[in-house]
């Protein structure tokens, strides 16, 4: 992969990286709010619960992706970011611009989600 297309992932990944951040963080603020939010009445207590636990889920899901955002930037750094980590190819640009992220190429990713989802019918 050519330093101008390598620094311009790396420049989104870096973006990528401050918009999560700074979601998983109100997420984080949100759900403390939450909690303070003193109520009598039990149509509130669920309400804030079920808000509790969704902020959660989405701070869970967004944890992910910064992690695998982190991941990507190890991978520039050492040198074999847009190869695959199953199969060692190279990804298209399409995946990459896609879900910059992204450490499959399509084919490993496909058979990676098909294995997740026999799994999880078992």
């Amino acid at each position: 992969m050519d330093k101008n297309r390598l620094e311009a992932y790396r420049r989104r990944l870096l973006l990528d990286r401050d918009d999560v951040l700074g979601l998983v963080t109100r997420a984080q603020q949100d759900g403390r709010v939450a909690d303070e939010v003193g109520t009598p009445d039990l149509a509130d207590k669920a309400a804030n619960s079920y808000t509790k636990e969704f902020l959660f889920h989405q701070s869970t899901t967004e944890r992910s992706v910064l992690q695998l955002i982190e991941e990507a930037l190890r991978r520039i750094q050492e040198g074999s970011y847009g190869e695959c980590l199953e199969c060692g190819g190279s990804m298209q640009p399409k995946r990459l611009d896609a879900v910059p992220w992204a450490r499959h190429c399509v084919p490993c990713q496909q058979k990676q989600d098909l294995a997740d989802g026999e799994d999880a019918g078992r």
